[in-house]
């Protein structure tokens, strides 16, 4: 039982990151199997998911000094068009950190531009949370 909790938790985790993973099926199937606790399958959601997002914005507060290596993943018009978006949304952004494809990018890009951490961790916390909150009450509606 214990490892359900530690899969869902790296799933989470992993789903946060630049990873092609998705955490939102197995919390769906350990809510259907009835044998979890709903409070401790959100919680555990949450916290590996934005685990990896602060590894996002951790990445992004040293990306920067890689910019003119050949390896580098983004070009510096790609990097200065994603700044661009950040300084014209700000933090609030961090809002659509949940949505699939743009979420994860934007908690890198808010450490290239160096969000404050302690907000960056309250909004992407109330995002993700939200967002597991809203895909339990959808599935256990539909288990009724």
């Amino acid at each position: 039982m214990f490892g359900a909790y530690i899969g869902l938790f790296f799933a989470a985790f992993g789903a946060a990151t630049l990873l092609p993973l998705q955490s939102e099926a197995l919390l769906v199937g350990l809510l259907l199997s009835e044998q979890y606790w709903l409070w401790s399958l959100l919680a555990v959601a949450t916290l590996g998911n934005v685990l990896g997002s602060l590894l996002n914005w951790w990445l992004g507060r040293g990306i920067e000094r890689f910019r003119d290596r050949r390896w580098f993943p983004v070009s510096p018009q790609h990097l200065e068009k994603a700044r661009g978006h950040y300084q014209r949304y700000g933090h609030w952004s961090l809002l659509l950190s949940w949505v699939p494809v743009i979420g994860d990018p934007l908690t890198l890009v808010a450490g290239v531009m160096r969000e404050p951490l302690g907000r960056f961790l309250v909004i992407v916390t109330l995002a993700k949370g939200a967002r597991y909150g809203v895909l339990a009450l959808a599935t256990l509606g539909w288990m009724s």
